[in-house]
């Protein structure tokens, strides 16, 4: 059964008390409240410095069972390398990984491009026959030639899915490219109607038996969280209805 994961960019945040984080909460607890109310989180930790095995056993102790941790690449690989001769730094990055992994609590990869980098079809190519295919990977690029029909094919070939990221300047094309959806929602408000039709998106996946990863922006308010708990309370509850 397709499933919805919903959450924010990060979780360390103490300006979201106390409107998201009990006033007195300490911030060693901070992710145990989080899972409680989420079940998945968008790591951007990830995209900076390597994970270590004691920060993931942490994270893992912290979270129930059903709990995924989406995990944004790491600069070397799309920043620096830009995707090219890339292999084996990204064989390392996805090592850290491991002990998420064995848990059974990654969710999805998110590579995000630099916004200078321009479509590239055969490096796209390259690059994605190197990531293994049982992990759910989603590339947001962020120069419009990307946009394109021989990039929406070639995400469908390996099952790729293109991260349907929504900010203020430029709204990706809804495009389903693969058999999951990803959905980064970046703007720092979002009016009812904006969040109904979110949902309706949702339930359209789930209905095809897609699991669905959706990210609200972080900031130094708590609204992006309680847009997501308002989300996801809704999502499951759209699916738990019959027929």
């Amino acid at each position: 059964m397709a499933q919805s994961y919903v959450g924010t960019s990060g979780w360390a945040y103490p300006s979201w008390k106390p409107g998201f984080y009990p006033e007195k909460l300490p911030q060693t607890k901070f992710l145990d409240h989080y899972a409680s109310q989420l079940n998945t989180v968008e790591v951007n930790l990830t995209f900076r410095q390597l994970l270590k095995e004691t920060t993931a056993r942490k994270w893992l102790a912290q979270t129930p069972q059903e709990f995924r941790f989406t995990i944004k690449a790491h600069q070397v690989i799309t920043h620096i390398k830009r995707l090219k001769d890339s292999a084996e730094f990204l064989a390392r990055f996805l090592a850290t990984l491991e002990p998420l992994a064995r848990a059974g609590k990654i969710g999805a990869l998110l590579f995000q491009l630099p916004p200078n980098l321009k479509m590239d079809a055969s490096l796209l190519e390259e690059f994605t026959t190197a990531i293994p295919r049982s992990l759910c990977a989603a590339f947001e690029f962020r120069h419009d030639s990307w946009f394109a029909d021989v990039i929406f094919s070639l995400l469908k070939q390996h099952n790729r899915a293109l991260c349907i990221a929504e900010t203020e300047e430029r709204s990706t094309p809804d495009v389903v490219t693969a058999d999951f959806c990803y959905y980064r929602y970046r703007k720092p408000a979002y009016s009812r109607e904006e969040r109904r039709a979110m949902l309706s998106r949702i339930e359209e996946h789930l209905r095809s038996g897609r699991d669905v990863y959706a990210y609200f922006k972080h900031e130094e308010t708590p609204q992006g969280a309680i847009y997501a708990v308002d989300l996801l309370k809704d999502a499951r509850a759209a699916a738990a209805e019959p027929g």
